[in-house]
Protein backbone atom coordinates (compact mmCIF):
# COMPACT_ATOMS: atom_id res chain seq x y z
CA UNK A 1 0.00 0.00 0.00
CA UNK A 2 1.37 3.41 -0.94
CA UNK A 3 0.72 6.21 1.50
CA UNK A 4 -0.46 9.30 -0.39
CA UNK A 5 1.75 12.38 -0.43
CA UNK A 6 0.54 15.03 1.96
CA UNK A 7 1.17 18.68 2.55
CA UNK A 8 2.49 17.83 5.97
CA UNK A 9 5.35 15.37 6.11
CA UNK A 10 7.83 14.71 8.93
CA UNK A 11 8.92 17.91 10.63
CA UNK A 12 12.62 18.21 9.89
CA UNK A 13 15.43 19.40 12.08
CA UNK A 14 18.18 18.09 14.30
CA UNK A 15 17.04 14.82 15.84
CA UNK A 16 13.91 14.49 13.72
CA UNK A 17 15.06 11.33 12.00
CA UNK A 18 15.52 9.56 15.36
CA UNK A 19 12.25 10.55 17.06
CA UNK A 20 10.25 7.53 16.05
CA UNK A 21 13.06 5.02 15.61
CA UNK A 22 12.22 3.21 18.85
CA UNK A 23 10.99 -0.36 18.85
CA UNK A 24 7.65 -1.35 17.35
CA UNK A 25 7.76 -4.70 19.14
CA UNK A 26 9.17 -5.83 22.43
CA UNK A 27 8.47 -5.54 26.10
CA UNK A 28 6.01 -3.03 27.46
CA UNK A 29 8.44 -0.84 29.41
CA UNK A 30 10.79 -0.43 26.47
CA UNK A 31 7.98 0.55 24.14
CA UNK A 32 6.32 2.97 26.59
CA UNK A 33 9.62 4.68 27.38
CA UNK A 34 10.51 4.95 23.67
CA UNK A 35 7.12 6.42 22.76
CA UNK A 36 7.31 8.97 25.57
CA UNK A 37 10.86 9.88 24.50
CA UNK A 38 9.58 10.44 20.94
CA UNK A 39 6.84 12.74 22.20
CA UNK A 40 9.31 14.72 24.33
CA UNK A 41 11.67 15.02 21.34
CA UNK A 42 8.77 16.26 19.22
CA UNK A 43 8.09 19.09 21.67
CA UNK A 44 11.76 20.12 21.55
CA UNK A 45 11.78 19.95 17.78
CA UNK A 46 8.64 22.08 17.46
CA UNK A 47 10.35 24.76 19.57
CA UNK A 48 13.76 24.55 17.86
CA UNK A 49 15.20 27.74 16.43
CA UNK A 50 12.75 30.02 18.21
CA UNK A 51 13.48 32.24 21.20
CA UNK A 52 11.21 35.26 21.76
CA UNK A 53 8.69 33.72 19.35
CA UNK A 54 8.18 30.87 21.84
CA UNK A 55 5.99 33.22 23.87
CA UNK A 56 3.70 34.16 20.97
CA UNK A 57 0.10 33.24 21.78
CA UNK A 58 -1.90 30.95 19.54
CA UNK A 59 -5.06 33.03 19.09
CA UNK A 60 -6.83 35.54 21.27
CA UNK A 61 -8.06 35.14 23.98
CA UNK A 62 -6.02 31.97 24.56
CA UNK A 63 -2.79 32.16 26.57
CA UNK A 64 -1.49 29.04 24.80
CA UNK A 65 2.09 29.36 23.51
CA UNK A 66 5.01 27.04 22.85
CA UNK A 67 6.81 28.39 25.92
CA UNK A 68 3.63 27.91 27.94
CA UNK A 69 3.56 24.29 26.79
CA UNK A 70 7.16 23.79 27.93
CA UNK A 71 6.33 25.28 31.33
CA UNK A 72 3.11 23.28 31.58
CA UNK A 73 4.80 20.00 30.67
CA UNK A 74 7.61 20.67 33.18
CA UNK A 75 4.90 20.94 35.84
CA UNK A 76 3.13 17.81 34.56
CA UNK A 77 6.38 15.81 34.65
CA UNK A 78 7.09 17.13 38.16
CA UNK A 79 3.62 16.30 39.42
CA UNK A 80 3.37 12.72 38.19
CA UNK A 81 6.92 11.46 38.61
CA UNK A 82 8.37 13.51 41.45
CA UNK A 83 5.30 14.22 43.61
CA UNK A 84 2.89 11.34 42.95
CA UNK A 85 5.15 8.37 42.20
CA UNK A 86 8.31 9.32 44.13
CA UNK A 87 6.29 10.87 46.96
CA UNK A 88 8.36 14.05 47.19
CA UNK A 89 6.72 17.00 48.90
CA UNK A 90 7.24 19.57 46.13
CA UNK A 91 5.26 22.42 44.65
CA UNK A 92 4.78 22.86 40.94
CA UNK A 93 7.28 25.26 39.39
CA UNK A 94 4.94 27.47 37.38
CA UNK A 95 1.35 26.88 38.53
CA UNK A 96 -0.21 27.03 41.96
CA UNK A 97 -3.57 27.12 43.66
CA UNK A 98 -3.32 30.91 43.68
CA UNK A 99 -2.13 31.11 40.05
CA UNK A 100 -3.54 28.02 38.32
CA UNK A 101 -2.66 29.28 34.82
CA UNK A 102 0.83 30.45 35.79
CA UNK A 103 2.44 28.00 33.39
CA UNK A 104 0.78 29.68 30.41
CA UNK A 105 0.19 33.20 31.72
CA UNK A 106 3.80 33.56 32.88
CA UNK A 107 5.28 32.58 29.51
CA UNK A 108 6.99 35.80 28.44
CA UNK A 109 9.46 36.56 25.65
CA UNK A 110 12.14 37.44 28.24
CA UNK A 111 15.20 35.23 27.56
CA UNK A 112 15.54 34.45 31.28
CA UNK A 113 11.96 33.18 31.42
CA UNK A 114 12.63 30.93 28.45
CA UNK A 115 15.92 29.63 29.85
CA UNK A 116 14.30 28.91 33.22
CA UNK A 117 11.47 27.02 31.53
CA UNK A 118 13.83 24.84 29.52
CA UNK A 119 16.05 24.20 32.55
CA UNK A 120 13.01 23.16 34.59
CA UNK A 121 11.69 20.93 31.82
CA UNK A 122 15.08 19.24 31.31
CA UNK A 123 15.46 18.70 35.07
CA UNK A 124 12.01 17.15 35.39
CA UNK A 125 12.48 14.92 32.34
CA UNK A 126 15.85 13.76 33.71
CA UNK A 127 14.25 12.95 37.08
CA UNK A 128 11.42 11.06 35.36
CA UNK A 129 13.80 9.09 33.14
CA UNK A 130 15.94 8.09 36.12
CA UNK A 131 12.86 7.18 38.17
CA UNK A 132 11.50 4.95 35.41
CA UNK A 133 14.89 3.32 34.79
CA UNK A 134 15.28 2.50 38.48
CA UNK A 135 11.70 1.30 39.02
CA UNK A 136 11.55 -2.43 39.66
CA UNK A 137 8.32 -2.84 37.66
CA UNK A 138 5.48 -0.89 36.07
CA UNK A 139 3.03 -1.69 38.86
CA UNK A 140 4.63 0.53 41.48
CA UNK A 141 2.02 2.94 42.78
CA UNK A 142 1.57 6.46 43.99
CA UNK A 143 -1.38 8.35 45.33
CA UNK A 144 -2.87 11.32 43.51
CA UNK A 145 -5.68 13.52 44.87
CA UNK A 146 -7.36 13.61 41.43
CA UNK A 147 -7.01 9.98 40.25
CA UNK A 148 -6.47 8.12 43.50
CA UNK A 149 -3.98 5.27 43.30
CA UNK A 150 -2.05 5.23 40.01
CA UNK A 151 0.63 2.92 38.69
CA UNK A 152 3.81 3.81 36.87
CA UNK A 153 2.25 2.11 33.83
CA UNK A 154 -0.75 4.46 33.97
CA UNK A 155 1.49 7.52 34.40
CA UNK A 156 3.58 6.57 31.36
CA UNK A 157 0.44 6.11 29.27
CA UNK A 158 -0.99 9.38 30.55
CA UNK A 159 2.25 11.23 29.79
CA UNK A 160 2.27 9.92 26.22
CA UNK A 161 -1.32 11.14 25.83
CA UNK A 162 -0.52 14.50 27.45
CA UNK A 163 2.46 15.14 25.16
CA UNK A 164 0.64 13.91 22.05
CA UNK A 165 -2.29 16.26 22.70
CA UNK A 166 -0.04 19.23 23.38
CA UNK A 167 2.24 18.42 20.46
CA UNK A 168 -0.86 18.82 18.30
CA UNK A 169 -1.23 22.30 19.76
CA UNK A 170 2.48 22.89 19.12
CA UNK A 171 2.01 21.90 15.45
CA UNK A 172 -0.56 24.64 14.95
CA UNK A 173 1.30 27.28 16.96
CA UNK A 174 4.56 26.64 15.10
CA UNK A 175 2.82 26.85 11.73
CA UNK A 176 1.29 30.17 12.78
CA UNK A 177 4.69 31.53 13.85
CA UNK A 178 6.76 30.74 10.77
CA UNK A 179 4.82 28.39 8.50
CA UNK A 180 6.81 25.31 9.52
CA UNK A 181 4.61 22.24 9.22
CA UNK A 182 4.99 18.53 9.83
CA UNK A 183 4.55 15.88 12.46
Amino acid sequence: MKIPDRRIELFTGTGSEHRFSGPATGDERTMLVAMLAAQRATLELKCAGLRPELALRSVSPSSLSLLGLVRHLADVERRWFRAVLAGHDVELRFSSTDVPEGDFDGAASDPEVGAAAWAAWHAEVAFAEAFVAEASHLDIEGRDPWRGTVSLRWVLLHMIEEYARHNGHADLIRERIDGAVGV
